[in-house]
């Protein structure tokens, strides 16, 4: 079994930034690729980033790209989320994901989810 926990959400300005964390226990972390997906009220959860299990690969969702960064540190079975420049639509609950394999970017490929944490972004 897998247990994610995601930590750093909260309130924030326009413009402003946030980094979320997700530590990981219960298999070998460093083996497996993450992402981070998002769902707003109403919405479909959405791919928002993707990250290899070395760190050495990842991928954007357009809507994020040159604003948020992903990466990953093995050694303490964490992955995070750097987002910069919030913009109201970026309100959303943000869950981390496990896959057991290759990265991709489809939800329905993950395996492992955590209970997701409220990002806001007021205007």
């Amino acid at each position: 079994q897998v247990q994610l926990v995601e930590s750093g959400g909260g309130l924030v300005q326009a413009g402003g930034s946030l980094r979320l964390s997700c530590a990981a226990s219960g298999r070998t972390f460093s083996r497996y690729a993450m992402g981070w997906f998002r769902q707003a009220p109403g919405k479909e959860r959405e791919f928002v980033a993707a990250i290899n299990w070395s760190g050495g690969n990842t991928y954007y969702a357009d809507s994020v790209k040159g604003r948020f960064t992903i990466s990953r540190d093995n050694a303490k079975n964490t992955v995070y989320l750097q987002m910069n420049s919030l913009k109201p639509e970026d309100t959303a609950v943000y869950y981390c994901a496990l896959r057991t394999g290759l990265v991709g970017t489809n939800r329905y490929e993950y395996d492992y989810w955590g209970q997701g944490t409220q990002v806001t972004v007021s205007s």
